[in-house]
This record gives structure tokens, C-alpha cells and sequence, in this order.
């Protein structure tokens, strides 16, 4: 299964997923947790006069997650979040070291 995560260090779970420019992707497979791409995405919080809701930016990070379970972030709006679960992509607010908290997630999953 394939969860992706908002970092700003790659280590830690400690970024907002409006504030996100990229998404760790990492496989969770027999306990195992293993980075294996990254997304690049355009910042969903940031300011657009002509598109003030930023829905197309919304829907363009959810294509780029496609094939994910789930995103970890420290924080989400409750907008992006039920876009996201609409599209089949659960969110969870977490913290802490990657590895460890994705391993205990996929307990969960």
C-alpha cells in the first residue's frame, strides 16, 4: 500500500498539506515502510485572486497522488480533506518520525 507524506525534512511528519510543495510516497508492505518516489505539487495555500477557491490546484495534487491509501500530514484544512476522501484517499494528522508512524498506521489500515 502506498501512503503519501508531508515533510519538510524527510524525516518527520511536520508539515501543514496546504504548505506542501512535495509528497514523500512511501510503500508499506509486511511491516516494512520504504520511500519510494516523490511528488512534486504546486502549494495548495497560496493566494490567487483569479482562483480564490484553488480547486484546480486541489484536484492536480490528488491526480498526483493517485495509486496512494492515504495521506500523513501535521495538518489539513477541512476542505482539502473531504475532497481528498471523496477521491478515495484518507488523511490523517500525525506527527513524528516517518517510518515509525507510518508502521503504526498501517496497523489501522
Amino acid at each position: 500500500m502506498l501512503i503519501a507524506v508531508a515533510s519538510k525534512d524527510g524525516k518527520e511528519i511536520n508539515q501543514h498539506f496546504g504548505h506542501a510543495e512535495r509528497f514523500l510516497i512511501y510503500e508499506l508492505d509486511a511491516g516494512e515502510v520504504k520511500l519510494v518516489d516523490e511528488k512534486t505539487v504546486e502549494r495548495y495555500c497560496s493566494y490567487d485572486p483569479d482562483h480564490p477557491t484553488r480547486s484546480h490546484v486541489l484536484r492536480a495534487i490528488i491526480d498526483a497522488l493517485a495509486g496512494c491509501r492515504a495521506v500523513v500530514c501535521a495538518q489539513i484544512g477541512q476542505t482539502p480533506q473531504q475532497e481528498l476522501e471523496r477521491h478515495g484517499l484518507d488523511a490523517f494528522v500525525a506527527g513524528g518520525p516517518i517510518k515509525t508512524t507510518l508502521a503504526e498506521l498501517a496497523k489501522i489500515l
